[in-house]
């Protein structure tokens, strides 16, 4: 799948393991938060292509992905320690499972769905709406991000368990366009505590990362 080769205009830490990556927006490039793009680059003489899904709230001039780190990926660890000016290549965007200007949005995030999590959550935000978010991770990323969504006024909770007795009192009050995203066994968890809840968890816009590195 051909690419445009963009720079990136920086490199941060956002968690353990976890970086965001901010990339130069190609021409042409619409992208909404929820959607994900595909990375490529030439690592020891192979192209290595991986998805990443959008975390910033816009791609106005750049636009910005969370990677976590596997320090077996083929990927990440390359990614990891790009420097402003170097290059990779962007395809994309793709994918349904996006924020759509909705007036009400519950955004369930396991691992590294943190970052279309608090993409959608600013976006949202700052189009007026409703915005919840439950995060399930032992080790959280983006936590400036998470907390300065809080102090917003947005709905915002960390957790260890998604399936948690709070977290389905929050689910059940919760009302509005509910999105989900993470590994496969984090989606399974999800949709068990939608249903727990009482949410239809069909209506859920879900992008599913696949299987965890340690699956």
């Amino acid at each position: 799948m051909d690419g445009t080769e963009v720079a990136v205009r920086g490199v941060e830490t956002v968690g353990t393991d976890t970086v965001a990556l901010t990339l130069e927006t190609p021409e042409g490039f619409d992208a909404r938060p929820g959607q994900f793009v595909q990375l490529a680059a030439t690592v020891d003489g192979e192209e290595i292509t991986r998805h990443y899904t959008l975390s910033s709230p816009d791609a106005d001039q750049t636009f910005e992905v969370t990677v976590e780190i596997d320090p077996e990926g083929s990927l990440s660890p390359y990614l990891a320690d790009l420097e402003s000016g170097d290059t990779v290549e962007v395809a994309g965007p793709f994918g349904d499972s996006f924020y759509e200007s909705e007036e009400r949005v519950v955004v369930l995030a396991g691992g590294p769905g943190v970052g279309p999590a608090v993409g959608i959550g600013e976006r949202a935000h700052g189009e007026g709406a409703t915005v919840t978010v439950v995060y399930e991770d032992d080790e959280p990323a983006h936590e400036e991000r998470l907390t300065a969504l809080a102090e917003a006024g947005a709905s915002v909770v960390v957790t260890d368990d998604v399936s948690s007795e709070d977290v389905l009192e929050i689910l059940a009050d919760a009302r509005g366009q509910t999105f989900i995203y993470g590994f496969a066994d984090f989606l399974d968890r999800a949709h068990a505590a939608l249903d727990a809840a009482n949410v239809d968890a069909e209506e859920a816009k879900s992008e599913n990362f696949g299987p965890a590195p340690d699956s």
